[in-house]
């Protein structure tokens, strides 16, 4: 019995013993696993990050070009016997000293001041002047883009020559202004682009020596009309970044602007022309800056002489090329324009008609020193070619 006891006591001990080591393994699995790092989870919605829109800056873009003008193409009978060949006229001798002058900026422009009608019409001098359609190659291949032909001789020999000179500088290539085949051909507001800057040019003539125009046929000259200058100027500017209005006025061989000159000036800068180039006095006259009323500035010449003419003595035999800068800054939708660096050549035609550099000419130091003076008197800032 008591055996008996002694086996039930040790298999009490022997299965308290397991229960207790059981309950002791479990209580430190319990404790390793409270001790360890509770991972997180991310339950929270996605943070928004806010960004600026873009904003596209504007483009930005400048450009220029150089635009040069010269004054009266006046060709007497001595300049074109002169220029005679066995096979026609060659006028490029004429221009061989100033030829660097003419080509090198963008646009060049010369006031032709005799149709070019050609030999079958007859040539002829003053007062009533024909010359070579040879004029206009020369002139072509010394740098002229374009000609003004509103002046006191557009109707000199009539409608035919008229004619015929225009259908000549379409034939070569070359731009005119200020005398019109027909009507349309007028409304026609002749325009050069350059360097992504478009010029327009314009062209008026105070009359024609008399010479009535013939009726119904206005589109062979323009003349000097307050009105239509304001109109042409303003269709002009919708076409082009700027606009060039040559005006044949004022009074023959007088070296300053007449009281009329000055009036149409003011009339052609408050209509918002950007560059008058003025001819007829056949002298040089100084330029000038005018001023709007809205501070805008225009460039004047108000007359360049002669270039190439048979006209001598008292400053007849003097001309010169104007140039300037014109500079175009692009911001987007927003554009203004530049007029800067005038600058000027005078020019000196000889006995065989020859048109040189004055600055080359060491006989006419004293000459060329007076010019400049009298060229700048109202513009400081004007530099010569030297």
């Amino acid at each position: 019995m008591k055996r008996l006891w002694w086996l039930t006591g040790i298999v009490i001990v022997f299965f308290s013993t397991i229960a207790f080591i059981y309950m002791y393994h479990n209580a430190d699995l319990k404790t390793v696993e409270e001790k360890k790092e509770i991972k997180q989870e991310n339950t929270a919605l996605p943070k928004e990050i806010k960004t600026e829109p873009i904003v596209q800056k504007p483009v930005e873009k400048t450009t220029s070009l150089t635009l040069a003008a010269v004054g009266d193409i006046l060709i007497h009978d001595t300049v074109y016997n002169s220029a005679k060949t066995a096979s026609g006229y060659d006028f490029n001798r004429n221009f061989l000293p100033v030829k660097p002058y003419l080509v090198q900026p963008d646009i060049t422009m010369a006031n032709q001041e005799t149709m070019i009608g050609g030999t079958k019409l007859g040539l002829s001098s003053y007062p009533s002047f024909n010359s070579p359609h040879e004029v206009g190659d020369a002139l072509k291949a010394n740098g002229v883009d374009l000609v003004t032909l509103a002046n006191n001789h557009t109707l000199d020999r009539g409608e035919k020559v008229i004619v015929s000179a225009l259908n000549y500088w379409n034939q070569i290539d070359v731009m005119y202004t200020g005398a019109y085949l027909n009507n349309q051909d007028r409304q026609n507001i002749r325009l050069i682009k350059k360097n992504d800057i478009t010029v327009s040019f314009l062209s008026y003539t105070y009359g024609t020596n008399g010479i009535p125009v013939p009726t119904g046929k206005d589109h062979l000259v323009n003349l000097i009309e307050v009105e239509r200058i304001k109109r042409d100027i303003a269709e002009a500017k919708k076409l082009s970044d700027v606009n060039v209005v040559s005006l044949h006025f004022g009074n023959e061989y007088e070296r300053l602007p007449n009281d009329f000159q000055k009036e149409i000036v003011k009339v052609v800068t408050e209509a918002g022309g950007d560059i008058i180039i003025g001819h007829h006095p056949h002298v040089l006259q100084p330029v000038k800056w005018e001023a709007a009323s809205d501070g805008s500035k225009t460039f004047v010449a108000y007359s360049l002489g002669n270039f190439l003419s048979g006209q001598r003595r008292e400053y007849k035999d003097i001309g010169g090329v104007v140039q300037l800068t014109v500079t175009k800054h692009q911001k987007g939708d927003e554009t203004s324009i530049d007029l800067t660096e005038p600058k000027f050549l005078p020019t000196y035609v000889d006995r065989p008609f020859v048109v040189h550099p004055m600055k080359d000419l060491p006989a006419l130091k004293k000459s060329y020193e007076e010019i400049k003076t009298h060229m700048k008197q109202w513009m400081p800032e004007l530099t010569f070619f030297e």
